[in-house]
């Protein structure tokens, strides 16, 4: 499309393109922008016109997308939340009144190490900032910091976007933990033996780093067994608190743990890897104040010294 074209074109049909694209309806988009149902199809069909193509076609009670509509519907709603995001931006961010909610995508391990401190500082420092968590990872979580859905993400994430920076806030080994009864208790083990004849329990997260560890374990020889398995780390803790079973899990999750449950733990004699916490976010958002202060509030907090540096995701 041409620079003349551009200045033809009213960045309303694109609202109501985006928003029939999700819906795939053009009655629930008038309904869902509070207009007439012939003004949207209006619209639509002036969209057509400047693109010079049907975009949507009915099909059934739904409308589908042409080839067209599938290849411009991302950089259209790429388009629009930069618009958004420089239209409302601010050349200050002043946490002691300013109102702002921001979306930091963690796990449920992350959530219960970092949202307490979180909170608790924003409690007294930005008390009209508002903290929600995203549990979206992989493609959604990438398109959900592209689009500025998502403002941050926390977490040891392998997958990201050549077009995310990173700062690394700290590295931390896995432990093995045990409640305070367990044999290990008393007596460590002091060799790869006596640790593989413990009964292991296992947590089927399947993503990386974490199915790594797995492996590294499997590999020594520590038996894994489909009865011995919880879905969810925040689980393994309560499990491990009742019963003989280790655990091996990340040594900040373990801290949380160790003293409301008594629980001990010990480094495991198998070689594992390190997991590295980062901050991610995209670059678009390094003009805005508002993510500038909560990244550091962040570095202050969470941030061992010397962790790391800010930079793009290698």
């Amino acid at each position: 499309m041409s620079t003349h074209r551009l200045r033809e074109v009213d960045l309303n049909l694109l609202v109501i393109f985006k928003d029939i694209m999700e819906t795939r309806n053009i009655s629930a988009t008038a309904r869902r922008l509070n207009m007439s149902q012939p003004a949207a199809s209006n619209a639509l069909a002036r969209l057509r016109a400047t693109v010079g193509d049907e975009l949507l076609v009915r099909s059934g009670q739904t409308m589908q997308p042409t080839q067209v509509a599938e290849l411009i519907a991302q950089d259209v709603a790429d388009g629009m939340a930069l618009l958004q995001a420089a239209l409302s931006r601010r050349e200050t961010f002043d946490p002691a009144h300013d109102a702002r909610r921001f979306v930091i995508a963690m796990t449920d391990v992350g959530e219960v190490y970092f949202m307490p401190r979180l909170l608790a500082y924003c409690s007294r420092h930005a008390p009209n900032v508002r903290l929600e968590v995203s549990y979206e990872s992989g493609t959604e979580l990438r398109n959900g910091l592209q689009v500025g859905q998502i403002d941050l993400a926390l977490g040891p994430h392998e997958d990201m976007s050549d077009t995310l920076l990173q700062l690394r806030l700290f590295k931390q080994h896995c432990v093995s933990l045990f409640r305070a009864s367990h044999p290990f208790a008393s007596q460590p083990p002091t060799s790869l033996a006596k640790y593989r004849d413990a009964r292991h329990l296992f947590v089927s997260n399947p993503a990386s780093p974490y199915i790594e560890i797995q492996n590294r374990m499997e590999k020594a020889g520590v038996r894994m067994s489909a009865h011995d398995q919880v879905s969810s780390f925040l689980t393994a803790p309560f499990v491990v608190a009742t019963s003989d079973y280790v655990v091996t899990v990340p040594l900040k999750l373990a801290e949380q743990f160790a003293g409301p449950l008594a629980l001990r733990s010990i480094r495991p004699p198998i070689r594992l890897p390190e997991l590295e916490t980062h901050c991610f976010w995209h670059r678009r958002s390094l003009a805005d104040p508002a993510l500038a202060w909560l990244r550091g509030v962040i570095v202050e907090l969470f941030a061992e010294r010397a962790a790391g540096h800010v930079s793009a995701k290698p």
